[in-house]
C-alpha cells in the first residue's frame, strides 16, 4: 500500500469544507430518509379508520369558509318615516283590537278585580287604575262594536224584580216553541 504525503498547501481535493450540523442532527435526517424509503404499502390501523376519516374530510370540505353573519341583506331599503312625523305617530299608535286584548290580558289588572270581587277595599291610587282601565275597555269595546247599548242601558238602570208568579213562568216555558229558528 502506498502511503500519500500529507502537505500544508490545497491539493486538487480543494480546501476543506464544513458543515454546521451537528452530527446527531445529520443522524436524525439519515432516519427519516430510512424511513421514508423503507414505507411501502397502506398505513397501519383498523379498516373502519378510512371511511371515518374521509367523512371528516368530506364535512371540512362542506364547512363555509367565510365568516361573518349569514343574514340576509335586503337589497331594497324601504325607507321609515321621521319619528317625529305624525306617519311614524299614527304607526307606534297600537290598533283597537290589540290594544283591547292587551288590556284584556293584564295580569295587574286581573289580580286588582280579583281583589274587589272578594270585598276587598283597595287604595285611592289602584283604584282610579282600576278605573281608569275598565273606561278605556269600555271605550275599545263600543269602539269595536262589541258593546251593545242595549247593555249599557241595563247596567245603569237597576234590574226591576220580576212581579211573575212561578205558576205564570212555567206556563210560558210549557208555551215555549223550541222548533222556531
Amino acid at each position: 500500500m502506498t502511503r500519500k504525503k500529507r502537505s500544508r498547501k490545497a491539493g486538487s481535493e480543494g480546501p476543506a469544507q464544513y458543515d454546521d450540523r451537528t452530527p446527531s442532527q445529520s443522524d436524525n435526517e439519515g432516519r427519516l430518509q430510512k424511513k421514508l424509503k423503507k414505507r411501502k404499502g397502506l398505513k397501519a390501523g383498523s379498516r373502519h379508520s378510512d371511511a371515518k376519516a374521509a367523512a371528516a374530510r368530506k364535512a371540512a370540505a362542506q364547512k363555509d369558509p367565510r365568516h361573518g353573519s349569514k343574514k340576509a341583506i335586503p337589497l331594497i331599503v324601504e325607507q321609515k318615516p321621521h319619528p317625529k312625523s305624525a306617519q311614524a305617530k299614527k304607526a307606534r299608535r297600537l290598533s283597537a283590537e290589540q290594544e283591547l286584548e292587551m288590556l284584556e290580558n293584564d295580569a295587574q289588572l286581573n289580580v286588582l278585580l280579583d281583589r274587589i270581587e272578594n270585598g276587598e277595599s283597595l287604595g285611592a291610587g289602584l283604584q282610579s287604575y282600576v278605573d281608569e282601565k275598565l273606561d278605556r275597555i269600555e271605550a275599545l269595546m263600543s269602539q269595536l262594536g262589541l258593546l251593545d247599548d242595549d247593555e249599557l242601558e241595563d247596567e245603569k238602570q237597576p234590574a226591576k224584580p220580576s212581579k211573575r208568579s212561578d205558576d205564570d213562568l212555567l206556563a210560558a216555558f210549557e208555551n215555549l216553541d223550541m222548533d222556531q229558528e
